[in-house]
């Protein structure tokens, strides 16, 4: 056998071994206890920061479909100003026209005042009820009809 071999060295080798795992699990606990309040802490503030960012965001999101709406809504508005600026002006020439068709009509009825005699005795006749009897004044009596 071994001189150096001795059979209490061996339990007190197997108890400082239980001793230092026992140290090192204590020790484990105690830094966790001493590290978890600093370590929630960080956390805390890594998730805050996170929220924050988070809101930024959405803020911007916000801001730029305001942005997008507010544009569309002037560009909406210029092109009703454009179509109403656009009906106005036809209209404007619509009514140049007509102008222009009156007077033309205007000019060529000038000196016809028989064939515009003619045409007003012509839709008198149209009427089956009227009967055409002509006065000093020129006008009809339009009441025979009714008796």
């Amino acid at each position: 056998m071994d001189i150096f071999y001795n059979e209490g060295t061996e339990e007190v080798r197997v108890a400082s071994v239980i001793l230092a795992i026992a140290i090192f699990i204590v020790a484990i606990i105690v830094v966790s206890m001493a590290v978890m309040p600093t370590y929630r802490i960080y956390s805390q503030d890594k998730q805050g920061q996170a929220n924050l960012r988070q809101q930024e965001w959405e803020k911007k999101i916000l801001i730029e479909q305001a942005k997008a709406q507010n544009e569309s809504a002037t560009l909406q508005a210029e092109a009703l100003i454009k179509q109403e600026t656009a009906k106005s002006e036809a209209e404007v020439i619509r009514a140049k026209g007509v102008a222009q068709a009156n007077a033309i009509i205007a000019d060529s009825l000038k000196g016809n005042e028989s064939y515009l005699r003619y045409l007003w005795i012509d839709k008198l006749a149209d009427n089956t009820n009227t009967i055409y009897v002509p006065t000093e004044a020129g006008l009809p009596i339009l009441e025979a009809g009714k008796r």
